[in-house]
């Protein structure tokens, strides 16, 4: 099973210094039920698109949390076995869990596949977006525009090799 686990540029060097991602349970992001019904597509691409996007507003999430941290999304794509990854059952019908999944077992970070992160020129609309998550997440119209235009930016693809220097600039 793909998932997309929402980090930082300084959590990813975390990852890359310990040598993992994480040691479950973590949250992470995959193609689920509810989220294959919320996206009505059968096309597997659209639903990892779909996954890597919600692990993307849960990097701006850690943003929001992280002042110190460089305004820039970073979402890790790793394969886990799929019995090391499962929707809470609390959580699987939630619109604001769609796509969340809580991976139960210590992954590597050897086993990514890539990494997504912002470019430079998205930092100003991404660290307006941090700002503006909590009044969008209360139902204010012009906060939710301001985190939706983080969207316009694409995360661009990074090869696992390029993590050194990717947290270089953390």
């Amino acid at each position: 099973m793909r998932v997309y686990v929402p980090l930082t540029l300084p959590g990813l060097a975390e990852a890359h210094k310990t040598g993992e991602l994480g040691s479950g349970p973590f949250a992470a992001y995959a193609v689920t039920p509810a989220l294959r019904e919320w996206y009505a597509s059968e096309d597997i691409e659209e639903l990892e698109y779909a996954a890597l996007s919600r692990a993307a507003l849960a990097s701006l999430r850690l943003l929001a949390a992280d002042p110190g941290a460089p305004r820039r999304r970073v979402v890790v794509a790793v394969d886990v076995a799929d019995g090391a990854a499962g929707v809470g059952p609390d959580r699987g019908l939630d619109p604001a869990a769609l796509g969340e999944v809580s991976v139960t077992v210590t992954v590597p970070l050897a086993k990514a596949a890539a990494v997504h992160v912002d470019a430079d020129d998205a930092e100003q609309d991404v660290a307006a977006a941090a700002q503006a998550l909590e009044a969008a997440d209360g139902g204010d119209d012009d906060a939710q525009s301001v985190v939706d235009a983080a969207d316009d930016h694409e995360l661009l693809w990074y090869a696992t090799q390029e993590i050194p220097n990717l947290v270089g600039r953390a």
